[in-house]
């Protein structure tokens, strides 16, 4: 396993909701922005969101803000991804980061560091 893991994926119903988790290990968690991306099949690996290392700031794409909700522990080395009102177009690999940088959290794939193996999220209509 890398330094960051992800668990919680599965099959939901639309309109349900799932929280995904990340552990992190290995590193040291309080000095690095974490992200969530997602892939489809057949599409690039797309931004979702991000939270900077205190938790103050976060960003999210468009496709779901007021769905999802980014949150960490630092305490925990964890980062949580809360998703409700689910859609099928959310179906994908779902992805944690994380990302040395400092300042507010990037949604550029290029800038995360470490990536975990990501976690099937599967929505039926």
């Amino acid at each position: 396993q890398g330094p960051v893991v992800e668990s919680g994926g599965g099959l939901v119903q639309a309109g349900g909701s799932l929280r995904l988790a990340c552990a992190a290990s290995g590193l040291t968690f309080s000095s690095y922005a974490m992200g969530w991306f997602r892939q489809a099949p057949g599409k690039e690996r797309e931004f979702v969101a991000a939270i900077s290392q205190n938790g103050r700031s976060t960003r999210y794409a468009d496709s779901v803000k007021g769905r999802f909700t980014i949150s960490r522990d630092n305490a925990k080395n964890t980062v949580d991804l809360q998703m409700t009102s689910l859609k099928p177009e959310d179906t994908a690999v779902y992805y944690c980061a994380a990302d040395r940088t400092w300042g507010y959290p990037s949604s550029s794939r290029t800038h995360y560091d470490y990536w975990g193996q990501g976690t099937q999220v599967t929505v039926s209509s």
